[in-house]
């Protein structure tokens, strides 16, 4: 969970009121919440980095071809989207003022301190940039050991902040055991690989973020030719023996969703906790972008 708002620049957005989202009668969460997103952007699509703002309106996303936009979601009386207002996309700078070059551009997750200093995880070339500011230039962090050996599509999917301010990567494979995904932790200028995080059931995962609680939130993914995207959302507690699966709270049959590749966890002004999620298209006419939001709390 990031606890921070977003300066919009010259996107001016009326107020919007957040409000709560509806539960049943019997008390038990109601069903994800999906919305279809466009807008007129010759970038627009690939989206794979989301990060919602407390209170549930502001909102900056990232696609993996290293273009971002900051927008705001308007919102229902049941706090369901009805709408959204985004700016332009822009491009991510390289450590000067030109975007960063094609073959070095595949951004695939989005992590935002509290200071507004943002963090972005790429595949390609596996590394992660740290911006003081997004429209800003780019900071290399110093790189683990291990990066060099994560090649194509199995690099940095997924980038959390914890209470203390300490940034934590996941791959989207291992290059150790299949079964156990390494889990990076950035603090105090440099990394270890102090905890493993369990795969099950053929999901990959494809983002993460903090919750108020502590807990790890693991946004994974499973894809089949035959039968298309299922997603799940598994919550961990990290502690001295290591990451441990609180529950699963969330699974989609194949086919439910499209590709959902961006997680973020924010707090309502009601106090209840949500999980915003956001599709990669793949830039592909036959699928599209989602927004899929789900109740953790009530």
């Amino acid at each position: 969970m990031r606890p921070f708002g977003f300066a919009l620049g010259a996107l001016v957005i009326g107020a919007v009121l957040a409000l709560p989202f509806s539960w049943t009668q019997d008390g038990t969460m109601s069903a994800p919440k999906a919305f279809t997103w466009s807008f007129p952007d010759a970038g627009f699509g690939g989206f794979s980095g989301l990060a919602v703002a407390q209170g549930g309106l502001d909102f900056v996303a990232l696609n993996d071809r290293g273009a971002w936009t900051a927008g705001r979601f308007n919102r229902d009386e049941q706090g369901d989207i009805q709408s959204i207002s985004q700016g332009n996309l822009s491009l991510l700078k390289a450590r000067g003022i030109e975007p960063l070059s094609r073959f070095r551009n595949d951004s695939e997750d989005l992590a935002i301190a509290a200071d507004g200093t943002a963090y972005v995880g790429f595949e390609g070339v596996a590394r992660v940039l740290r911006y003081r500011s997004l429209d800003g230039v780019a900071e290399n962090l110093p790189d683990h050991p291990d990066f060099a050996q994560y090649a194509g599509n199995r690099a940095f999917e997924s980038l959390a902040i914890d209470q203390v301010g300490a940034l934590y990567v996941l791959p989207e494979r291992s290059i150790y055991d299949p079964d156990q995904i390494p889990l990076y932790r950035f603090d105090k200028g440099g990394w270890t690989k102090p905890f493993y995080l369990p795969k099950s059931n053929g999901f990959d995962p494809v983002s993460a973020d903090f919750g108020p609680d502590g807990g790890l939130y693991v946004l994974e993914r499973r894809f089949t030719f035959l039968e298309g995207f299922a997603s799940r959302l598994r919550k961990f507690l990290i502690n001295a023996q290591g990451v441990q699966l609180v529950e699963t709270l969330f699974e989609s049959p194949f086919g439910t969703y499209d590709n959902l590749e961006a997680l973020s966890l924010w707090e309502g002004y009601d106090g209840i906790l949500r999980a915003t999620m956001l599709s990669d298209d793949n830039f592909f006419m036959f699928q599209k972008t989602q927004f899929v939001e789900l109740t953790l709390t009530r």
